[in-house]
């Protein structure tokens, strides 16, 4: 019986940073031996690969899409190749594959049909953050986006502050880049003035920001956080 293929997780770069200043080795090696991607884009996995692998020769390049639009049904033929003996990279369109990213899906199928998954090291917003923030980092929770509604948001961020001072844990979420100053103007509204909050932007990039303050605090600083990739923590 021929061997499985290996599934990849293969991690990014969290914006437009030298994507080996913050990779390791072992994620260029991989893309210099697979061939057969999932991938969220294939316009921005192919200038990744490319950037790592300038002369990788890019139509022998096989993609499967696995993105919001992709049927449930199709995602067990994208392992066919694995199936076959041959290795599949998974790539996000920024950071760690599988971690708030669609590429769960594509590991979880992996699981059921037996092939190994194998994650790299990169960067993962996330973690980082958690890292720099100062919060506790033994018990936090992703919460992904909020309510666009401002009542829906408000009554959200006030039961984030209650769980994060009940179960000591730091309560994680993002906004669409766009409406960042928006979303940091409602949470130090609506937080209590002793209730802590970290900003983590442009993680990895030459223009990182990431500051922790009371929401009181947070009132007389000037930051624009428009269009930036950034991840709020509360911690009560």
């Amino acid at each position: 019986m021929k061997p499985l293929g290996n599934l990849y997780l293969i991690p990014c770069t969290l914006g437009d940073t030298a994507p080996l200043e913050v990779l390791p080795y072992l994620v260029k090696k991989a893309i210099e031996e697979i061939d057969y991607y999932v991938v969220e884009h294939e316009k921005n996995a192919r200038a990744f690969i490319k950037s790592i692998v300038p002369k990788k020769s890019q139509p022998d390049l096989h993609f499967s899409l696995i993105n919001k639009f992709t049927e449930k049904d199709d995602i067990p033929n994208m392992l066919n190749p694995c199936l076959n003996g041959k290795d599949i990279g998974v790539i996000s369109d920024a950071g760690c594959p599988g971690i708030a990213d669609p590429g769960a899906a594509i590991v979880e199928q992996a699981h059921l049909k037996g092939i190994k998954v194998v994650p790299l090291v990169g960067p993962s917003s996330i973690l980082m953050a958690m890292m720099a923030s100062g919060f506790n980092g033994q018990n936090f929770a992703f919460n992904g986006y909020l309510p666009i509604d401002k009542r829906e948001r408000r009554k959200e961020i006030k039961r984030l502050e209650r769980l994060s001072e009940e179960q000591n844990q730091s309560q994680l979420f993002i906004e669409t880049p766009y409406r960042n100053n928006q979303m940091l103007e409602s949470v130090i509204s609506t937080l209590q003035p002793q209730s802590k909050l970290c900003i983590a932007c442009d993680i990895t990039l030459s223009t990182e920001y990431i500051k922790t303050y009371t929401a009181e605090e947070w009132k007389s600083k000037k930051v624009d956080l428009s269009k930036r990739p950034t991840m709020f923590i509360i911690q009560k």
